[in-house]
């Protein structure tokens, strides 16, 4: 068999179990659309995954900052009765920390599809 073609079977085999894994680890949060996500915001616990200066540099009204970093230290302040609303800049961060928090018993975690990138909102700054 040529080189090229057993190369190219590889990286194509990668790239299956990539997005099967992506797959499965959306099993663990909903994402919901940002009209989604705004309608339960007052009744849940917000909470901002982004390192502490892109959170002062803009967030959502509400929020509370936990950076990834510091969420296994800092997860016990939040109720597993209340749900939890995660974003972070993308969505990625939200995937793995509701992981995390599924791990530890929480169940009702939802995220931000897209992430704040794709907020249209209103933004809370330090500056404002």
């Amino acid at each position: 068999m040529d080189t090229w073609l057993i190369i190219l079977i590889v990286l194509v085999v990668l790239i299956a179990l990539l997005l099967i894994n992506g797959l499965l680890n959306m099993r663990n949060v909903k994402a919901l659309p940002e009209d989604e996500f705004k309608q339960d915001m007052r009744k849940v616990q917000l909470v901002d995954l982004r390192e502490k200066e892109k959170f002062e540099h803009g967030h959502i009204l509400g929020a509370r900052n936990i950076p990834m970093m510091n969420l296994s230290i800092k997860m016990g302040s939040l109720r597993k009765d209340k749900p939890i609303y995660l974003y972070d800049q993308t969505g990625r961060l939200s995937i793995r920390a509701a992981k995390m928090l599924k791990k530890k018993g929480y169940t009702d975690v939802y995220m931000l599809k897209n992430g704040i990138s794709k907020w249209t909102g209103k933004i809370k700054s330090k500056n404002k």
